[in-house]
């Protein structure tokens, strides 16, 4: 039976090809991810290990500075070659055009360290307060070079620096993008803490002392100098980053071994179709096995064999082009600028196992259906051409089951939507069952759904009419391979819903609550000075304007603390908008307060109420409620008058500022506004726009890369397009002939195969298209629960799109099948069994 398999295998090559390819592109992302994430992972282990080779110990501060005391005492310790202090914060650097270089979150400056750290390959390190070191990436990206003014901000004025020297560094913040900026000691300790103070001190061991050793001596002076400081040893501090690295490296390779998941998936019917599709063409051949001797199990093994054959030489494959794509992946990350440490590409004995597992246990348990039907062909069957079609019962119990399945998915989904808390779980369970028992359904959908595509189909005459009964000639095939497009579209058009949903409910955000033109922040999300809005204050166009200051205080309820939020009582009512259920704005002022009705509710208060208040310097108060108002994702909380918060505040500083103009939002204004500001590129200026547009960057960025991902599934789903075509021309070969004889000619014969490719990705990408939106809608109930502006849009475009791309797809999967159809020789196809 081994020998009759592997000729089988040799017979059939050809038409396995494409179940080869399924699974070799499926295995190839498995093992291309496994590599690519091995190789990186060791990489910045070894980079982690290397960037630590000359701190034995360090020194942290533990909440409290470190000073040069400390410094000097460790210095003097037996066990220390050399001790250096490092101070940091972040630092916002401004290109050519004054615009911030970076996001932001990763700007930083420290203080220059030395050579062994910062090693400088054009110009010298910053030695005086007027000079700065750039990182070569950040120089590069800005056209900047020695001697060149560069102008930064730290902590809110605007400085003006000369280049001085440009160095290389291995720091993950500048790989991601940012930008590190170096000064003398003396200058950072003055921007970013007081003189003489450190956040970090970094110990090397002298010749012959351990690390520990190191380490309890720096211990043993730790409580005279710095008692809340602790002590690490390097290898430790190698070790936890390692780790993080791993546990980074671990949520990205999950995600992209999903995907490879769903392509893996989608190929499984493509396995089961070609199989069932060759069993069905060898039904007198293994009849004939039958009758003369071969069992049940004999038959059934042959069938398995043949998919171990095939699934190992696409597991092999797959695994080459795998450690290719880890490869290329490396390559292309390179090429966008991101920094990755060097090092050969990782192959763990895990990975080859993985692909072997994967190639071979994919493709054999999708062939094991096909193979116990195959078992089940009588010897008598070897008298007639094809084995007995499904029965009217075996399809009465098939769509039972998936009725039953979809109504239980449906149900679990719908209780999900109507979940607080815990939801998650209901909801991908139910998202499960409805897409398994719509697949067990797409035989009885088919028929139904295709026939309603007749009328579009009469314009082509006799060859749309056979296409249409192609289609559902075999329910079953055509629900296989149009099951395989419609899980790829399923997940797009869901994803696609979520995200064009979560756009429009942003923008509603950015509107609905705000009245202002402009809001002001810093471009690392922290604190703005009070200065700030009292500029603003002063600018002709600006006709109100507020800083939003943030405070907790303790009020006895049953919430314990609540949320102050200071602003300017009397200009707030023309920077926002809100819905009081009782009460007004115009109430707030002096100790009365408006309070969201969230909280509201949790302490039982209501308007005209007054309530104790402990602020954050420990003095008490009272509050009177003005007013109950709806709150939102912008503002809430305890409203209160800034005259009033503020000397109770233990450092004054705005989250934000809002402002008001009089000509509106315009480019001329927010010019105005920079430039009131000293054009800093670490203040941050935006309109509504602005706010919308940065949100939705970052959401079509994500969207791209989903559909990047996703494209796998959809290029598996393809191959399976082509794979029943072909395999269908072959079996119909004796019918193409009868039609050529009667006088269909080739070109007819290609409309008819691409027909017949159309009417089956455009059924598989309407059944796609229905779930995603379904999908879609139940995922925003949930997201609706913390997000209240959002309500469901459907991106008509984009699904427009999605259905263009469905019939490109089967045009495109046609082309060869329809060449090769219309190439058959007439009389030889007439003669075909």
């Amino acid at each position: 039976m081994f020998r009759t398999a592997l000729r089988t295998v040799l017979a059939h090559k050809a038409r396995l090809l494409m179940t080869v390819l399924a699974v070799m592109l499926g295995v190839s992302f498995v093992s291309g991810t496994l590599v690519f994430t091995d190789t990186i992972g060791d990489a910045f282990r070894k980079s982690s290990a290397t960037s630590y080779r000359n701190v034995s110990v360090a020194i942290k501060d533990g909440g409290v500075p470190l000073n040069e005391k400390l410094l000097d005492a460790v210095k003097d310790l037996p066990g220390t070659a050399s001790a250096t202090g490092s101070v940091s914060g972040f630092t916002a650097v401004a290109d050519k055009k004054g615009k911030l270089i970076g996001d932001g979150w990763s700007t930083r400056g420290a203080n220059y360290a030395g050579a062994a750290k910062y090693p400088v390959t054009k110009g010298h390190a910053p030695g005086t307060s007027s000079e700065v070191a750039l990182d070569a990436k950040t120089a590069e990206r800005a056209g900047y070079k020695v001697g060149d003014t560069i102008r930064m901000s730290v902590d809110g004025p605007v400085m003006t620096q000369t280049l001085a020297g440009i160095f290389t560094t291995d720091d993950g913040n500048v790989a991601a993008g940012g930008s590190l900026a170096l000064f003398d000691t003396a200058t950072a300790q003055t921007l970013f803490a007081k003189p003489g103070q450190y956040d970090e001190i970094d110990v090397k061991a002298a010749a012959g002392t351990s690390q520990s050793a190191l380490r309890a001596q720096v211990l043993n002076i730790l409580p005279t100098y710095a008692k809340d400081a602790e002590a690490v040893t390097g290898k430790k501090l190698a070790d936890d980053e390692a780790k993080d690295i791993s546990a980074g490296l671990s949520g990205f390779n999950n995600t992209l071994l999903a995907f490879a998941g769903i392509a893996l998936f989608v190929g499984v019917f493509i396995i089961a179709n070609t199989f069932t599709m060759l069993v069905a063409q060898r039904t007198k051949e293994l009849a004939l096995l039958r009758a003369v001797g071969a069992s049940r199990r004999q038959v059934t093994r042959s069938v398995l064999i043949e998919a171990f054959l095939v699934g190992l030489a696409a597991a092999v494959a797959g695994f080459v082009l795998g450690v290719g794509i880890a490869a290329g992946m490396r390559s292309l990350l390179a090429s966008t600028g991101a920094t990755l440490p060097d090092g050969a590409l990782v192959v763990q004995p895990g990975t080859v196992v993985a692909a072997l597992v994967v190639g071979v246990g994919v493709t054999m348990l999708a062939a094991w259906l096909p193979a116990r039907r195959a078992a089940k062909i009588p010897p008598v069957a070897a008298m007639g051409a094809l084995h007995a079609p499904a029965t009217v019962k075996g399809l009465v119990v098939r769509n039972t089951i998936g009725a039953v399945i979809s109504a239980a998915g449906i149900a679990l989904v719908l209780v999900a939507t109507g979940m607080k808390d815990g939801a998650n779980l209901p909801m991908g369970g139910g998202a499960a069952l409805l897409l398994i028992g719509v697949f067990v359904l797409t035989p009885l959908l088919s028929r139904p759904v295709i026939a309603a595509a007749g009328p579009l189909l009469r314009p082509f005459g006799i060859t749309g009419k056979l296409a249409r009964q192609n289609s559902v000639r075999n329910p079953r095939r055509t629900a296989a391979t149009a099951s395989a497009l419609m899980i790829g579209l399923t997940l797009i058009t869901g994803l696609t819903v979520i995200a064009t949903s979560m756009q429009s409910a942003i923008d509603k955000m950015a509107t609905a609550s705000l009245k202002a033109d402009y809001q002001v922040t810093m471009a690392n999300g922290t604190f703005l000075s009070p200065d700030v809005e009292k500029e603003l204050a002063g600018l002709g166009q600006v006709t109100a304007s507020s800083g939003l200051r943030d405070s907790y205080a303790e009020t006895g309820g049953a919430g314990g603390s609540e949320r102050l939020l200071g602003v300017d009582a009397k200009a707030i009512g023309a920077l926002v908008s809100l819905d009081f259920s009782s009460g007004s704005i115009g109430a707030l002022g002096g100790s009365t307060v408006v309070i969201d009705s969230d909280t509201a509710k949790l302490e039982g208060w209501k308007t005209g109420q007054s309530v104790p208040v402990t602020y954050e310097d420990g003095r008490t108060g009272r509050l009177t409620i003005g007013g109950v108002y709806e709150g939102n994702e912008v503002i809430s909380g305890v409203i209160v008058d800034n005259s009033v918060l503020a000397p109770h505040m233990n450092e004054v500083e705005d989250m934000r500022v809002l402002v008001k103009t009089s000509g509106g939002a315009t480019a001329a204004t927010k010019d105005a506004i920079e430039k009131a500001l000293g054009n800093n590129p670490a203040v941050k200026v935006q309109d509504k726009a602005d706010v919308s547009k940065e949100i939705s960057s970052f959401i079509g960025l994500l969207l791209n890369i989903l559909y990047g991902l996703l494209a796998m599934a959809v290029l598996v789903a393809v191959l399976g397009v082509v794979n029943t075509l072909a395999m269908s021309v072959f079996e119909r070969s004796h019918e193409i002939g009868m039609l050529r004889a009667i006088g269909l000619d080739r070109s007819s014969v290609k409309r008819l195969v691409r027909l017949e490719s159309l009417i089956i990705s455009l059924f598989g990408a309407l059944l796609g298209i229905g779930l995603g939106v379904f999908f879609g809608w139940a995922a925003g109930r949930l997201i609706a629960g913390s997000l209240s502006t959002y309500a469901m849009v459907l991106p008509w475009g984009r699904i427009g799109l999605f259905l263009a791309i469905a019939a490109l797809v089967g045009v495109l999967a046609a082309l060869w099948p329809a060449r090769r159809a219309a190439r058959l020789n007439m009389l030889a196809a007439i003669k075909a069994e």
